[in-house]
């Protein structure tokens, strides 16, 4: 939560902002009057008890969905820019926004080694809509050309491929949650296809899909390739990965497009999405004019090279003050926060799968654990998993679910009999770096719920 100190620094932002527009003649006699300060104080008082009812997001005993509180930063520097409210549409809109926002994307392209000759890029409002953005540019290189995602990939892209009028189609995932390699070229040998997503940490389970394999099977087969990278993106800077992760990550630069979100691991508030193409020169797709939008400058215009028109220009200025203060370098504090979630789910991971009544065959490759109870049958193992999911929860540790193929996490079927083909695991994002610290009472408030959920089973 914000701290004393923090709201002091927003003060002194403000009042030097108030100072950039002195110049300006006072509103006068004309000004509305100001609203009264009691009723203001009231209804965010109000609004302040409506939003507790949520999950504990903020905190390290929310291990569930991917939700991370923006940084200090990030939120203070978007409040700021609300005093303006600038439009990143056209540059009248919102002159310094826009520059911060081409500065930000390009920090952001030079991750991947994309410096020169310059990608082009800018920010969405969320990973759905730069995904859609990508997907729409293969479109238009190949026209009506089959689109393929590995069967974990996120189910945007099926939706996508609907409103774009793309036939889409899945590859087979091998036990580790990655697309199958060999599926792919059994798939690209019957021909048609023209775009190739590349799912670089699946949400379900934060699997990589082989990027070597896929680069060299581009050279054979010539389709375009799409990094949807809008969870993992930036765990290239992180030096802990596993070394078959790591050479997937090294060659991401090779892709035709990027999707990143800011508004995952970038400390961002929602919503803060990123599209990046290696070629520039898909711009001309974009192509459109206004009567009355792009008259202000000859520079460039980010609503020129976007399918978005009206977009918050805060989110680009809380994204550049993140970034100013956190730089997107191997070895920093930025990729710090990164390791230590990729330790805690190392280390849950580790726990789980040391505890005789659960199976954890999937190793984490970036900071997402999932692991199930063993059971007579994958069914009763379903149930088991959804009782602890609720007994963790009214102890104050808040888990997520996923239905997931039971090769996954019980490959050798040692865990139950197989009466159907997934089954309901425990699933856990530790984003936050804090989690790392927190495994004792997550192992211990999980140790609980599991007993409870098993004495039920055997009441049963």
């Amino acid at each position: 939560m914000l701290d004393t100190e923090s709201l002091g620094a927003l003060r002194a932002a403000l009042e030097r902002l108030d100072a950039g527009f002195a110049s300006l003649p006072a509103l006068g006699a004309g000004r509305p009057d100001p609203t009264d300060p009691s009723a203001l104080e009231r209804v965010l008082l109000e609004t302040a008890d409506r939003l507790t009812d949520n999950y504990p997001y903020f905190h390290p005993l929310y291990a569930g969905q991917m939700l991370k509180p923006p940084h200090p930063v990030a939120r203070l520097a978007y409040a700021l820019a609300l005093w303006i409210n600038p439009n990143n549409h056209a540059l009248d809109g919102g002159r310094a926004s826009s520059a911060m926002e081409k500065e930000a994307v390009a920090e952001i392209a030079a991750m991947f080694g994309w410096t020169a000759p310059a990608p082009l890029g800018h920010l969405t409002g969320g990973g759905t809509m730069a995904n859609l953005e990508a997907l729409w540019v293969a479109g238009r290189l190949r026209p009506g050309a089959l689109v393929v995602a590995s069967e974990q990939a996120h189910y945007t892209h099926s939706r996508i491929g609907g409103v774009l009028g793309l036939p889409f189609e899945t590859i087979r995932c091998d036990d580790r949650g990655r697309m199958d390699a060999e599926a792919l070229e059994t798939r690209l040998a019957r021909g048609g296809v023209g775009t190739v997503v590349a799912t670089m940490g699946t949400t379900a389970t934060g699997s990589v899909d082989p990027l070597p394999e896929i680069l060299t099977l581009r050279e054979r087969y010539d389709f375009r390739l799409h990094a949807d990278a809008a969870y993992g993106g930036y765990f290239g800077l992180a030096g802990n990965l596993a070394p078959e992760t790591r050479r997937a990550f090294d060659r991401l630069g090779e892709v035709d497009s990027i999707v990143i979100d800011p508004h995952k691991h970038g400390l961002q508030p929602y919503g803060c999405g990123c599209v990046l193409f290696r070629d520039a020169s898909i711009g001309r797709f974009y192509k459109h004019d206004s009567p009355y939008t792009y008259f202000s400058s000859n520079e460039l215009h980010l609503g020129e090279i976007s399918l978005e028109c009206s977009r918050a220009g805060a989110a680009a200025v809380g994204l550049w003050a993140t970034q100013r203060l956190l730089p997107l370098v191997s070895g920093g504090e930025f990729a710090g926060m990164l390791e230590k979630g990729r330790e805690a789910a190392l280390g849950l991971h580790a726990r789980v799968a040391a505890d005789g009544r659960f199976a954890a065959a999937l190793i984490p490759e970036l900071d997402i654990v999932v692991w199930l109870p063993r059971a007579p049958r994958a069914s009763t193992s379903s149930e088991i998993s959804r009782r602890i999911f609720e007994e963790a929860a009214r102890r104050g540790l808040h888990l997520a679910l996923a239905e997931l193929p039971v090769r996954f996490t019980d490959p050798d079927g040692s865990a139950f009999e197989r009466d159907r083909g997934t089954a309901t695991c425990l699933r856990s994002v530790l984003m936050k770096p804090e989690h790392r610290d927190w495994l004792d009472p997550i192992e211990r408030i999980l140790d609980e719920a599991a007993g409870e959920a098993f004495r039920g089973e055997v009441a049963r």
